[in-house]
C-alpha cells in the first residue's frame, strides 16, 4: 500500500508536474531541489508512473555512494509498501537486488558507467536520473557526458535528468544544451518546505593549528566534542556531527565516552548493520543518539530523529602527485555548498539547530563549491573509460571542466605501461577487458597478469585487499592483513570476501592473460610461491613505480624517485625490497609514509617494473666534478654501477662540464687579472653599445660555449681540466672580428687613460660605470672629464698619500665648486704639495712643490 501521507509531506511533489512536462517537451531537465525535499525518493516514483498519472517507465537512478543507493531503494520501497527487490531494486558492486517486476533500479555512478560501456543504448531504460551532481564526483561527471553522447547519437528518446541540491543548476542546464543544440535544458526548481533551522557559530579556542594532510589538531576535536555535549544540553533530538574522516570519528567517539546517548559511527566502511541501524532511527522511547559521520551523510540520506547538526567545518579531498604516482587525502575547509547540505540534515523532521565550529567572520571566506574531482584526482580510470568510449582526449565530451593536460598525460602513461592503450591513445583489446573489471587499470593489470602467475583465486584475494585499504589494526604488512581478512568476522572481512569472489569471477570471464610483451610463464614457478611472494608479486604488478629498495637509516627509495619510510616497530623495516600498496605524501613531508606494503624479492621487482628499467652511461656533474658511470637502474633505483673512467662518451662529458659551469659559475676556468679586466671591459661595452659587443654574463657565456671555449672544452674530462683553460685567451674569440669592431676595443674601452701629468692610469670597469682613481694634482689643468665610449668616467680624486679626497663625474664643476673645500682640508695636511687657487689653469704634477720648482 502506497504511503501517500508520507509522500504528501515531501515538498518536491509540487515540482513534479513541471518536471514531467519538461521531459515530454525537451527530453532533458535540471532538477534543483534543496536538501530534504524528496527529490531522491519521490521523483523516481513519479517518473516511473508508480504515483500520479504519468506513463509507465523504467527508471535508472544513479547515486554517488553505495550507502545512498541502499538507503534510497529502501526508502522508495517503503513508500510503496514493498520490500526491496520488487518494484524498486538496487545494484552495487558485488550485490544486486532486482527482479522481473523492477521498475526503478538505483545504482552507483560507477556501475552506471560500466553498463554504459557494455551497452551504450541502455536497452530497456526510459529515464536516467543522475542524483547529487553538485558533488562533482568524477564518475558522475563522466556518466553525464556519456549519456549526452547517447542521446545525441543513439537514443534521442532517452530522458535525462541532472539533479542538484545547490544553486549551480544553470551550469548543468548549459551543459545539457549539447543534447538539443539550442536553448539550455529547462531548470525545474523545488522550493524547500522544510521546517527550517538556525545557525549558531561555535568558534574554537585560540591556538588551533591548521589541518594538513590527514592531520587534524586534537584541540579542535575536543572542541567539537564539547559542542556536541553543549548542544544536547540545550536542545531536543538526536545529533548528527560531521567530521572529515574515520580517524577523527573514532577519536571524537572516545571523547564522548560517558555521554548519556548512543554514539554511532557512520562512514563508507561502517558495517552494513551499523548503517542500517543509523538509517532506521532510534526505537520509540529509546536513548538519544549521536551520529558521527563523514560526508556520506551530507546528501541522499535521511537520518531519522536528527534535530541538531554539529559541523566540524572540515572535509577530505583527494590529491594526486602525478609525477610520483602517489595519491593522498587533504583535509580542507568545507565549501559553502557542502556546509548548506550538512545544515539541511537538521530540518528534515522538525525545526533544527546547526552549530558550526568556526568563527562567523570566516564564513564568507569559504569556497562556494567543492573542488571538481576531475581537477585533483588520479585520471587513469577516467582516461581508460574515455579511450574505450572512442574519445581518448575527452575533448568531444560534455564536461563542465576539462581534464588537466598534465594529469591526462600521466594517466595515458600508466595506461600505455599496462597495455591498455596504443600509441595513439586508443583502447586496445586488453584495455577493453580492463575497463570491464570494475577496477582501477593498475589493479586490473595486477589481477589479469597476476592470475597467470599465481592463480586466479590468490590474485583476486590480494587485489581485493588493494581495492579497499584494510583497517589500521590489520597492520602495515599486506600478507598479515591478508591472513587477518581471511579469518576475520568484521565488516571489512565480509566485504573483502565478497569482492574477492567477484574479482575471481571477473578475471575468469575476462580471460586472465599476461601483458603483451611479457613472458607470463617465464619464472612463474619461482614467483608462485608462498603468500609473501604472492602478495609482493601482485602488489608490484599494480604499483611498479612504488617498488622500493632499502637504503641507509631505515628508509626506502621507490622506483618513482620518492623516498619512503616505514613506521617504527614495523616488521617490514628490515626488508631489502618492498612493494608498496598504500602510501601518502603531504606537501610538508620530504618522504612518503608507507601504510601498507608487501615483501618482494629483487627478481620479482625487476620483472614487474621491467618497463621502467634502463641501462646506459650516466655522466653528470656531481659533488663538484664529473662523475661517469655505467648504470643499470630500475627507475630511480640503481641496481648496478660501474665507473667508466676515460671511456665515457665525449658528448656526455662535455654536457656535464657545461652543467658544472652553469651550477658553479665560470670561476671554474683560469681567470688572470688581464682576463677579468677584459671581461669587465666587454660587459661595459655590451651594456652601453650592445651589438656587436658580446654579452659576457655567466648564462650567456655558457650558452655560447661552442664559440669561445672550444676546442679546449671538448678535450676536457674533469674539473681540473677546466681550471687549465685560459679564460682571457678564450674570451677574445667572442670579439667582433668579422665587423672590424674588435680593433676599436682599446679606443672604446681602453685599459688605461693618460692624465695631464703624463701618467697612464688604469680604468676600472667592474662597477656600473668606469672609474678612474688618480691623485688630484695630476688632474690640474684638465677642464673636462675624460670619457670612454662616450660615457664620462667617475673620477676618484686622491690625496698625495693616495687616500680618497673627492668623487666627481663633472670635473669642470668640481674645480668651480668642490675644490675650494677640499683644498682647505688638504693643504694643511700636505703643505709640501701645490694647492693653487685655480686648478683648471695650474700645471699638473706627481711631485711636491719643491721638486716641481727644481724641474722647472
Amino acid at each position: 500500500m502506497i504511503r501517500n501521507d508520507a509522500l504528501d509531506l515531501l515538498p518536491v511533489r509540487h515540482a513534479v508536474p513541471e518536471l514531467l512536462t519538461a521531459l515530454a517537451e525537451r527530453g532533458t531537465a535540471v532538477l534543483h531541489a534543496p536538501p530534504g525535499t524528496g527529490k531522491t525518493t519521490l521523483v523516481p516514483l513519479a517518473l516511473a508512473g508508480l504515483i500520479g498519472d504519468g506513463p509507465k517507465r523504467r527508471v535508472l537512478v544513479a547515486e554517488p555512494r553505495r550507502m545512498a543507493v541502499r538507503a534510497a531503494a529502501r526508502r522508495m520501497a517503503w513508500l510503496l509498501g514493498e520490500e526491496v527487490g520488487g518494484t524498486v531494486g538496487f545494484s552495487v558492486r558485488g550485490e544486486r537486488r532486482v527482479g522481473p517486476a523492477t521498475r526503478i533500479e538505483v545504482v552507483t555512478t560507477g556501475l552506471l558507467l560500466q553498463r554504459l560501456q557494455r551497452d551504450p543504448e541502455l536497452a530497456g531504460v526510459d529515464v536516467v536520473l543522475l542524483d547529487e551532481c553538485h558533488e562533482r564526483h568524477l564518475d558522475a561527471d563522466t556518466a553525464l557526458a556519456f549519456l549526452v553522447d547517447v542521446r545525441a547519437a543513439l537514443r534521442p528518446e532517452l530522458k535525462l535528468i541532472a539533479a542538484s541540491a545547490t544553486s549551480d543548476a544553470e551550469a548543468w542546464a548549459r551543459l545539457l544544451t549539447v543534447v538539443d543544440g539550442g536553448d539550455p535544458a529547462p531548470i525545474v526548481r523545488s522550493e524547500g518546505e522544510g521546517h527550517g533551522y538556525e545557525v549558531r557559530f561555535a568558534a574554537p579556542p585560540a591556538g588551533i593549528r591548521p589541518s594538513h594532510g590527514t592531520w587534524v589538531d586534537p584541540a579542535l576535536l575536543r572542541h567539537v566534542a564539547a559542542t556536541v555535549r553543549l548542544a544536547m544540553e540545550r536542545h531536543e533530538g538526536d545529533v548528527l556531527c560531521f567530521l572529515p574522516g574515520t580517524g577523527e570519528i573514532a577519536r571524537t567517539a572516545g571523547l564522548l565516552a560517558g555521554l548519556d546517548a548512543e554514539v554511532l559511527q557512520l562512514h563508507g566502511r561502517a558495517p552494513a548493520a551499523v548503517q542500517d541501524a543509523v538509517l532506521r532511527g532510534a526505537e520509540p522511547g529509546g536513548r538519544r543518539r549521536v551520529v558521527l559521520s563523514t560526508s556520506v551523510a551530507e546528501s541522499s540520506l535521511t537520518v531519522p530523529g536528527v534535530r541538531i547538526v554539529v559541523d566540524s567545518g572540515l572535509a577530505r579531498e583527494p590529491r594526486m602527485d602525478h609525477a610520483r604516482g602517489l595519491g593522498s587525502l587533504a583535509t580542507v575547509p568545507v565549501s559553502v555548498a557542502a556546509a548548506t547540505q550538512r545544515s539541511g540534515r537538521s530540518m528534515r523532521e522538525a525545526f533544527g539547530t546547526v552549530y558550526r565550529c568556526w568563527a562567523e567572520a570566516e564564513d564568507g571566506n569559504r569556497v562556494r563549491f567543492p573542488s571538481p574531482e576531475i581537477r585533483i584526482a588520479d585520471l587513469a580510470d577516467f582516461a581508460l573509460r574515455v579511450a574505450c568510449w572512442g574519445d581518448p582526449t575527452a575533448e568531444g565530451l560534455a564536461l563542465l571542466d576539462a581534464p588537466p593536460a598534465g594529469a591526462m598525460a600521466a594517466a595515458r602513461s600508466v595506461l600505455a605501461a599496462v597495455g591498455a592503450v596504443d600509441e595513439d591513445g586508443k583502447a586496445t583489446e586488453r584495455g577493453v577487458r580492463l575497463s570491464r573489471l570494475g577496477l582501477h587499470p593498475r589493479l586490473g593489470r595486477a589481477l589479469l597478469d597476476g592470475a597467470a602467475e599465481v592463480g586466479v583465486r590468490r590474485a583476486a584475494e590480494v587485489v581485493a585487499l588493494l581495492t579497499e585499504e584494510p583497517p589500521r589494526e590489520y597492520g602495515d604488512d599486506l600478507t598479515a592483513a591478508w591472513q587477518s581478512a581471511r579469518r576475520g568476522a568484521d565488516g571489512y572481512a565480509a566485504r573483502w570476501k565478497a569482492e574477492a569472489r567477484r574479482l575471481e569471477r571477473s578475471a575468469g570471464s575476462a580471460g586472465g592473460t599476461a601483458e603483451p610483451g611479457r613472458d607470463a610463464k617465464a619464472g612463474a614457478g619461482s614467483r608462485a610461491g608462498g603468500e609473501d611472494a604472492v602478495a609482493g608479486l601482485v602488489t608490484a604488478l599494480a604499483f611498479p613505480e612504488r617498488v622500493a629498495r632499502a637504503r641507509e637509516q631505515g628508509g626506502y627509495l621507490m622506483v618513482s624517485g620518492s623516498g619512503a619510510r616505514i613506521a617504527e616497530g614495523s616488521g617490514l623495516r628490515s626488508t631489502p625490497w618492498l612493494a608498496v600498496a598504500v602510501a601518502d605524501r603531504t606537501a610538508r613531508d620530504a618522504t612518503a609514509r608507507v601504510r601498507l606494503a608487501a615483501v618482494v624479492d629483487e627478481s620479482t621487482a625487476r620483472w614487474a617494473a621491467d618497463h621502467l628499467r634502463a641501462t646506459g652511461e650516466e655522466v653528470r656533474w656531481e659533488d663538484g666534478d664529473v662523475v661517469a658511470r655505467s648504470v643499470d637502474r630500475l627507475g630511480a633505483v640503481e641496481l648496478t654501477v660501474r665507473p667508466l673512467g676515460s671511456g665515457a662518451e665525449r658528448a656526455l662529458v662535455r654536457e656535464a662540464l657545461l652543467d658544472g659551469l652553469r651550477r658553479e659559475g665560470l670561476g671554474l676556468l683560469r681567470w688572470s687579472r688581464d682576463a677579468s679586466e677584459l671581461r669587465e671591459r666587454l660587459a661595459f661595452l655590451y651594456g652601453e653599445l650592445g651589438d656587436p659587443w658580446p654579452d659576457v654574463a655567466d648564462g650567456a657565456l655558457v650558452d655560447r660555449a661552442e664559440e669561445w671555449l672550444e676546442p679546449e672544452l671538448s678535450r676536457a674530462a674533469r674539473r681540473a681540466d677546466l681550471g687549465r683553460i685560459d679564460a682571457g685567451q678564450a674570451l677574445r674569440r667572442l670579439l667582433p672580428w668579422a665587423t672590424g669592431e674588435a680593433g676599436r676595443l682599446d679606443e672604446l674601452a681602453p685599459e688605461r687613460i693618460e692624465v695631464p701629468s703624463g701618467s697612464r692610469i688604469r680604468v676600472e670597469y667592474g662597477g656600473g660605470r668606469p672609474v678612474l682613481s688618480v691623485k688630484l694634482q695630476e688632474m690640474f689643468g684638465l677642464a673636462e672629464t675624460p670619457r670612454v665610449a662616450g660615457v664620462p668616467v667617475l673620477v676618484h680624486l686622491l690625496s698625495p698619500a693616495g687616500r680618497p679626497a673627492a668623487v666627481t663625474a663633472d670635473l669642470a664643476s668640481f674645480w668651480r665648486e668642490g675644490y675650494r673645500a677640499v683644498r682647505a682640508e688638504l693643504r694643511g695636511r700636505y703643505p709640501k704639495h701645490p694647492w693653487p687657487e685655480d686648478p683648471s689653469a695650474a700645471e699638473p704634477t706627481r711631485h711636491t712643490s719643491a721638486r716641481l720648482r727644481r724641474e722647472r
